[in-house]
């Protein structure tokens, strides 16, 4: 048994040496490299740099047209967060007994596996002014009076970029909660149904508390793709008209290489990173809150 478990033990630590030699390797030290860039005036190119303390993150905090990419962030989330009941409430028709389900599922997602270049500039042409699909069929439908110059009008840019993500990533998050759904087990929700709970007392009591994982998931997704969102606005306005439509990665990209402040930029990563963090843990404590109420 002890050359057994010693054999064991060497094949654990054989098998996670691999994946653990690159996690340090491509995000550990990555992590930390840019860390302490974050307090240098590097420009990119040059091959050494000065250590300005913390005169970026000054510089990043008064930055108002950084606050403005960052308000424009919100947009994203707000909008997929609104959305999760919907996608939910989807997962749970399409795990039911219904006609042509396998269809469904292939249509809801089908947008996810499209390439995202490939999505923005469609919907590019699809909200174009100038013969754009959508204003074609605002027309044919006596809707003139709705159309707008959807991707130049500084009030509306964000919600038509923040439509197309929903449309791109929607159908993602309901194929995570369908997996999460299946993977229930049946013998708790036909006793459940002897019971004679019904679907709405099925999907509150049994099925959302089995997938409360998935949920964090799709949250800590949300606010990932929120704040870190780049191809639909690069591609569909550039960040435009202004700063109106600019992201935060976004505006840290070109800080990077368009204005060539990686000190900045790094700065503005970090950032990112915090973010997600902090607002990760608020929310699920709020959302697991939530459902603690209900549950009393």
């Amino acid at each position: 048994m002890n050359s057994l478990a010693k054999k064991r033990k060497r094949f654990i630590i054989l098998s996670l040496l691999v994946p653990v030699a690159l996690l340090v390797g491509f995000v550990v030290f990555p992590a930390i490299d840019l860390f302490r860039m974050s307090f240098t005036n590097w420009d990119g190119y040059s091959a050494s740099s000065d250590f300005i303390g913390i005169q970026n993150y000054i510089s990043m905090f008064k930055n108002k047209d950084l606050w403005m990419s960052l308000k424009n962030n919100a947009v994203y989330f707000g909008v997929h967060l609104c959305m999760i009941p919907v996608e939910l409430a989807f997962a749970v028709l399409l795990t039911s007994k219904l006609r042509a389900a396998k269809f469904y599922k292939t249509m809801v997602f089908m947008p996810y596996i499209i390439n995202g270049v490939a999505i923005a500039y469609a919907f590019s042409y699809f909200f174009s002014p100038i013969n754009g699909a959508f204003d074609e069929i605002l027309k044919v439908l006596h809707l003139d009076f709705l159309i707008q110059n959807w991707l130049s009008d500084t009030k509306i840019v964000n919600f038509v970029l923040a439509f197309v993500s929903l449309w791109r990533f929607s159908g993602y998050h309901v194929i995570l909660f369908m997996a999460a759904l299946q993977s229930l087990p049946q013998d708790v929700q036909e006793a459940a149904k002897v019971d004679g709970a019904n679907s709405w007392q099925m999907f509150r009591y049994i099925q959302i508390p089995a997938i409360m994982l998935m949920v964090d998931f799709v949250l800590f997704d949300n606010i990932r793709g929120a704040l870190q969102v780049f191809d639909i606005p690069f591609v569909m306005t550039g960040g435009g008209p202004g700063y109106a439509s600019s992201t935060f990665t976004l505006y840290t990209i070109d800080t990077a290489f368009k204005y060539s402040n990686f000190g900045l930029a790094s700065t503005m990563a970090v950032a990112i990173m915090v973010m997600i963090v902090v607002i990760y843990v608020v929310q699920n404590k709020i959302i697991h809150g939530l459902v603690l109420k209900g549950d009393k």
